[in-house]
């Protein structure tokens, strides 16, 4: 027991440091505008100063216009998609699942530098087709569709496996009671879904409204300005503005909570659940002769989402120059040479990678310790653990990367991580932490506690316990989360920008600097290989945890 005790009390300060600690100096640096000074004075005067200004409220207009386009765009997208896959026998249906992974693994940034080299004036679709696209690009509406693209495999995927988990079966009951098929699916299968469908779009809303690449790349020119850029104005500019930096973040993630509350509120007793205490076999109708109209609207959506922004990067890769044009004459591995050959290039590739390794392990190693603590044991602190290790899904990056500037650049610490790698360590730690915490109390819930409970009846203690017992039987699941760590972790944008020390580039900074300098070619090799690397592991980690799924 008093290793029990012992252990939990080493991840819960583990967790403070990394979860809490920024958290909590965003919240005080909004509240005493002279934190850094070391005076706690004039707490609050800085609020009517901030908020009052005409940009405020603009601001926050336009991130909720923005979050609201986004996730309309996904919905238009993802639920007619996402029903169709799950409630039709649809041809090559793995395949079209593959597609649509493709966008949700392409960074926004990436994707948004890719558009802008395809429908920029002359660019890529005017070389090739003769159209002109630029002042879409460059608008509102070519924003929220290029983050829109980005963003609606989220809601494909979770509609897709709701309506085929539950939809289709209960579906065809109520057709042969009588019900025509418009009724079986409003009044069975959209019930069920709701709740996917509105966590889904809950989702959208949040990643559309912390995203910082998208609205930093293309809103200058598109008039479109969020708090996120705000956010990093206010810490890039000078006079460095901490303590409205921070006030922003705080508006941030009370519009992101505020957001969770109102799907919480919509959801209260309309949610709907079977009774039948076994799992519902998957029960798929054919399409007949809608099949190829259902394929074309796929491959209409896939080309749009995934092979219109990837083609495009690839192609700017493979580009000697970018004034030559889309001729075989002018396509070459040059790009590629310079990234691998070149100094700054091939340090940035292989700072990326350590630091995604070990972000990976830091994340793999407390996400499965924080799980174990959690799940379902009578454990002081339990609720603690588990409330901070899942509350980075919550907090934008650019709200981590202002909470680390604020705690670690106090002038009581002796020792601060913050000017080393280790600042980008911790950010990215503490943004992907829920991943291995979802993905493992998940496959410990399928262990159940007879395992631990026989091995200790059998005299093992806890640490052998936890290394020969539950380690081994959730490792394919800490795997697959670590994975994913890795790929998200490699090509991180926003804190990155914020925090890495000078004479330190990572993937995406080296992106973001080279399009600045003008070296596009450059950028996007090194963009390219970034994608490769997290498709892989992507898929690597995915069919490790469908497998661990299956086995048991």
């Amino acid at each position: 027991m008093k290793s029990l005790f012992l252990l939990a009390a080493l991840v819960l300060a583990a967790l403070l440091v990394l979860v809490a600690l920024p958290v909590g100096f965003v919240a005080l640096q909004a509240v005493f505008p002279r934190l850094g000074e070391g005076s706690l004075q004039g707490a609050f005067s800085n609020w009517a100063q901030v908020l009052s200004e005409p940009g405020t409220l603009s601001l926050l207009g336009q991130t909720v216009a923005l979050g609201l386009g986004v996730a309309l765009v996904a919905a238009v997208l993802g639920i007619p998609l996402g029903t169709l896959r799950g409630l039709c026998r649809l041809p090559g249906a793995r395949l079209w699942d593959l597609a649509f992974l493709l966008p949700f693994l392409l960074p926004p940034y990436i994707a948004a530098l890719s558009w802008t080299m395809a429908l920029q004036p002359r660019g890529y679709l005017y070389q090739l087709a003769g159209v002109d696209l630029g002042g879409l690009l460059h608008s509102r509406a070519g924003v929220i569709l290029i983050m829109g693209l980005s963003t609606f495999p989220v809601v494909y995927f979770a509609v897709s496996r709701s309506m085929a988990a539950s939809g289709g079966r209960l579906a065809q009951v109520a057709r042969v009671s009588g019900a025509g098929p418009c009724a079986a699916f409003v009044r069975v299968s959209l019930p069920l879904a709701l709740p996917a469908i509105a966590a889904s779009l809950l989702l959208a809303f949040t990643l559309a409204i912390e995203e910082y690449g998208v609205p930093a790349a293309l809103g200058a020119q598109a008039g479109v300005s969020v708090l996120t850029t705000a956010i990093e104005r206010r810490l890039a500019d000078w006079p460095i503005d901490l303590s409205g930096a921070a006030l922003l973040s705080l508006v941030l993630v009370a519009l992101a909570l505020t957001a969770y509350a109102v799907q919480r509120a919509v959801l209260r007793g309309r949610s709907f659940e079977t009774t039948s205490g076994k799992p519902v076999p998957l029960a798929q109708t054919e399409l007949g002769g809608w099949r190829w109209p259902v394929l074309l609207l796929f491959g209409l959506v896939a080309g749009l989402a995934a092979a219109a922004p990837l083609a495009s990067m690839v192609a700017a890769a493979l580009q000697g120059t970018i004034s030559g044009g889309l001729r075989a004459a002018n396509l070459s591995l040059a790009n590629f040479v310079e990234v691998f050959g070149d100094r700054e290039g091939y340090h940035a590739l292989g700072a990326s990678l350590s630091l995604a390794a070990g972000t990976a392990l830091l994340t793999g190693a407390l996400g499965f310790l924080a799980a174990w603590l959690s799940a379902g044991r009578q454990l002081r602190g339990a609720g603690a653990i588990d409330a901070l290790a899942l509350l980075p899904a919550a907090l934008p990056g650019v709200v981590v990367g202002v909470g680390l500037i604020l705690a670690w650049n106090q002038p009581f610490w002796p020792l601060s991580p913050y000017g080393s790698w280790v600042i980008l360590l911790c950010s990215y730690a503490c943004l992907l932490l829920p991943y291995p915490m979802r993905y493992v109390t998940a496959a410990l819930a399928q262990l159940g506690p007879t395992l631990e409970a026989a091995a200790r009846v059998h005299g093992a203690g806890l640490w052998r316990t936890l290394w020969r017992i539950t380690l081994p039987l959730s490792a394919p699941s800490v795997v697959a989360a670590m994975m994913m760590v890795f790929a998200v972790a490699s090509r991180e944008l926003v804190t990155s920008l914020l925090l890495a020390p000078a004479g330190l580039q990572t993937v995406s900074i080296y992106v973001w600097r080279q399009f600045e300098q003008g070296s596009v070619g450059a950028g996007m090799a090194m963009a390219t290989v970034a994608v490769a690397i997290s498709l892989v592991l992507m898929l690597a980690g995915l069919r490790l945890q469908a497998r661990s799924t299956g086995a048991r």
